[in-house]
């Protein structure tokens, strides 16, 4: 149990000592780029990278804090996101009533939401976090398949084929055999995709009926806190200072991502910057190497390949570039 616990500390102690700089050097840039005039396209590139990157950190201190729970892991790391929410609101002088009509998408936003979360940190615990965090990246591909159920929209012939493609990168990362208890775990992290992707689709109507960004983030954490909780206090595991500490961070990191990418699409269109969230892949590769020394097998990285470009063709084709705008009016 020492030799399993021992790397853990090293982990959490080099994480430490090595992102206070960094954290404090992205904040110092943050503010400065209020004083400097930079094209709102770019600021959301910034934005939205930088929200790839504090979700990437929330899984690596998901996975620091050890043999906790992930009902557990959830609670907490939706607990932070919850004072904040609250905080924005009451700033905002916003209120906490939601828009009529609006109660029952916002209960099944936070539904899916809370699921998505809760398998993406079982996908955590049990497989690389690259892996886990690429399978949670389905999401956008998903988006496109509950868009056609919930909000009639037409899917062309190029959408699906994307998809289905996005889909063979899975199987690649997964790599699949019925005798293989592990594929638990990988299919934790792909619902956990389908949960973000249908939660996303649902935002999308909250946003076209008028609901603010602030309140849908503040009900879903609350929502999650409370759903949780009944287990929380039914099987809650005893915690060490360091496993509290990372779950916290976890949260901070989320808090960080939600408010960057809230940020990134004010600032632009999302056809044109949801490309660069897949820089998480890289951050994730990245902590993973350095914190766990983990490195993703050939056929994983022949996954992200494939549905990374999947996503850059489909940036291309949402944005009319070069022979997709033909291909566009065809379909």
């Amino acid at each position: 149990m020492i030799y399993a616990i021992l790397p853990m500390h090293w982990g959490v102690e080099k994480l430490l000592n090595q992102s206070v700089g960094d954290y404090i050097k992205i904040f110092l840039l943050v503010i400065k780029m209020k004083e400097i005039t930079i094209p709102p396209k770019y600021r959301g590139i910034f934005f939205i990278i930088l929200s790839a990157f504090c979700f990437a950190v929330m899984n690596l201190f998901v996975r620091l804090s050890g043999d906790v729970p992930s009902m557990q892991k959830c609670f907490f790391r939706n607990l932070v996101s919850l004072f904040f929410a609250f905080g924005v609101l009451i700033k905002n002088k916003q209120g906490f009533k939601w828009k009529k009509g609006n109660l029952k998408w916002l209960l099944l936003r936070s539904f899916a939401g809370t699921a998505g979360i809760i398998g993406n940190f079982y996908a955590i615990d049990h497989i690389a976090l690259a892996d886990a965090s690429i399978l949670n990246k389905m999401s956008p591909f998903f988006v496109i398949i509950f868009s056609i159920i919930l909000l009639k929209e037409k899917l062309t012939l190029f959408q699906g084929l994307v998809v289905f493609a996005a889909f063979i990168g899975c199987l690649f990362i997964v790599k699949p055999t019925f005798a293989d208890i592990d594929i638990v775990p990988y299919a934790s992290g792909l619902m956990s995709g389908l949960g973000a992707g249908f939660a996303y689709t649902i935002v999308r109507i909250l946003g076209k009926k008028g609901e603010q960004g602030s309140l849908i983030v503040f009900f879903f954490s609350a929502f999650s806190c409370i759903a949780t909780l009944p287990v929380l206090i039914l099987d809650f595991h005893p915690m060490e200072w360091w496993q509290l500490l990372m779950l916290l961070g976890a949260g901070l990191a989320a808090t960080g991502g939600q408010f960057s990418i809230t940020a990134a699409y004010y600032h632009a269109p999302a056809r044109e910057i949801s490309v660069y969230d897949y820089s998480q892949i890289i951050f994730a590769t990245l902590l993973g190497l350095i914190f766990l020394g983990e490195l993703p097998d050939i056929y994983s990285f022949i996954g992200y390949a494939i549905i990374i470009s999947m996503a850059v063709l489909m940036f291309l084709y949402n944005n009319d570039k070069g022979v997709f705008q033909k291909l566009k009016k065809q379909d």
